[in-house]
């Protein structure tokens, strides 16, 4: 009796290992096919857990699913914890935006003239898709100039102005002591002891 136990345990580990193998290898598969979906984690996982399950001694009989389940609950562990640190789809969130707000102050390049009523920028971190219909308050800018997103507008058409172009009241301050530097370095300087 104990040693057709034994048996049926060694089979049930084989068995086990063979349906974790094709599971991990049908998740990671999966991924691949959706990206970002994440079945990833639990496919690497349950791989792994598999694989191992194959290269097991039948020795360890019961034991087996014990042992898979540990294996499936650490290597599971461990690629989430790579998955989150290396960010394989979008550098630490930067693939989405959580609201048309984030793009404000997001600067980028002119891919199709902007105009007053039309046009289109490609942001530097736009999201999964950085471009974006664009129009500018007045004028026109030219493609390829460096523009900064004033106004996201809530939807995908920003209004933005090139960065070549703004001036606040601090460059303007910031001018203007530039202006009297010069002046003041251009003339010669009085000596009050020789008048």
């Amino acid at each position: 009796m104990v040693s057709w136990l034994f048996a049926q345990a060694s089979v049930l580990g084989s068995d086990l290992a063979l349906l974790l193998v094709v599971a991990g290898a049908g998740l990671v598969i999966a991924e691949a096919l959706a990206p970002g979906a994440h079945f990833i984690v639990l496919g690497v996982a349950l791989l792994v857990a598999g694989i191992a399950g194959l290269l097991l001694p039948t020795s360890i009989g019961i034991f087996a699913p014990l042992v898979l389940a540990a294996l499936v609950l650490v290597v599971g562990g461990i690629t989430l914890y790579g998955y989150r640190q290396f960010d394989f789809y979008g550098g630490k969130g930067s693939g989405q935006t959580s609201s048309s707000d984030d793009l404000r102050g997001k600067t980028g390049r002119v891919t199709e003239r902007v105009t007053e009523t039309g046009g289109e920028v490609k942001l530097d971190e736009g999201g999964f898709n950085p471009h974006y219909r664009a129009r500018c308050v007045d004028g026109v800018i030219a493609e390829g100039t460096e523009v900064i997103v004033i106004d996201p507008g809530g939807g995908n058409v920003v209004t933005v102005e090139a960065i070549d172009d703004i001036s606040d009241d601090i460059d303007r301050e910031l001018a203007e002591e530039a202006r009297k530097h010069d002046t003041e370095t251009a003339e010669p300087d009085a000596d009050p002891d020789t008048a």
